[in-house]
């Protein structure tokens, strides 16, 4: 038994860390009595949370090594494209038509698409991650060799979500990245954009309503620039009349730098009718059979606000077109 505890006090997998103790704590602390009006009694919750911490060093492989990071799109477009996540969507699709109605309504945004994000996030809500989030943003926040500003951000706004949703920091679990819920919404998004949208008095993530208006409502306003246009199309397939000149346009951008006219006279041929005056990006991705070229709209943009792979969001519009087609048919 002695020798079994020696094992897994050395484990590099979880360890407890008291993070109560870390050179960063008081900047914590100040952020939170300063900018958010803590209580001593709510610093003390928070204090005692970080004692009860645990590092998991894992979680930081996971985040660097992310499968839209390290995988081609030729690997990547099966995880999520394929005739059974295809099939679960369509069901969703019809049994949460009511609620996805609504938000398509309100905010403009497909209801396949809603869909979609759920399926890639979390399997339409099979599957919202294992890991307690205070580990997940304490490891991060405080020892991500290189994402640390963002995900420390992420904690202090962790705290504040517990103190004014009443939950004890040890209670959520998500992802590695201490994503939250069907959506996924990270604590400062949960904070700022879920909505309470079956009206129960409560903004809960992990409920089916909640989690598709919050959705709808992340597209629209997460980032004014980049919000969703109702009634356009997110991508259209390209072809190239002539090579590219070197450096005359980038190539999978995070955001749109031309738009479908220059594109169009740089030898990016669109192959269905589309506004010249849109603002586009134009993306390159080794497919199954070679290289493929898209146009980016802005609609792309707005599910890169999501999150800021390009796989990520061509995932999610492949998945969209394969729900509609397949929730539509006779």
């Amino acid at each position: 038994m002695r020798l079994l505890l020696l094992c897994l006090a050395l484990s590099p997998l979880v360890a407890t860390a008291d993070y109560s103790n870390h050179p960063k704590t008081p900047e914590l602390l100040q952020t939170l009595r300063e900018e958010f009006r803590f209580s001593k009694a709510d610093l003390n919750m928070v204090r005692e949370a970080l004692v009860a911490a645990e590092r998991v060093p894992k979680l930081i492989e996971s985040e660097k090594n992310a499968k839209e990071k390290t995988l081609t799109w030729a690997d990547y477009r099966p995880i999520h494209v394929n005739p059974k996540n295809i099939e679960r969507g369509a069901a969703f699709y019809h049994a949460q038509r009511d609620w996805l109605d609504k938000a398509q309504q309100q905010y403009g945004v497909p209801a396949s698409v809603i869909v979609a994000i759920m399926g890639v996030e979390t399997k339409y809500g099979g599957y919202t991650g294992p890991h307690r989030v205070l580990d997940s943003l304490a490891t991060q926040g405080f020892d991500h060799p290189t994402r640390h500003p963002f995900f420390f951000r992420e904690l202090t706004e962790f705290f504040v979500f517990c103190r004014d949703f009443g939950k004890s920091p040890t209670e959520p679990v998500g992802s590695y990245a201490g994503a939250m819920g069907m959506a996924q919404f990270m604590p400062s998004n949960y904070r700022r954009l879920a909505v309470d949208y079956d009206n129960d008095g409560d903004i809960d993530l992990w409920s089916i309503p909640d989690a598709i208006g919050s959705i709808g409502n992340y597209l629209i306003h997460y980032r004014p620039s980049a919000s969703w246009q109702a009634g356009e199309p997110v991508t259209v397939p390209a072809t190239l009349r002539k090579p590219l000149a070197s450096n005359s346009v980038a190539l999978n951008g995070r955001r749109p730098d031309s738009d479908v006219g220059k594109l169009q006279r740089l030898g990016v041929e669109p192959t269905m009718a589309v506004s010249t005056e849109l603002a586009a990006g134009l993306l390159e991705l080794d497919g199954e059979n070679g290289l493929e070229h898209w146009l980016a709209l802005p609609n792309f943009y707005s599910i890169m606000a999501y999150n800021p792979r390009v796989f990520y969001a061509m995932s999610v519009a492949q998945l969209a077109q394969g729900i509609e087609v397949a929730a539509n048919a006779p």
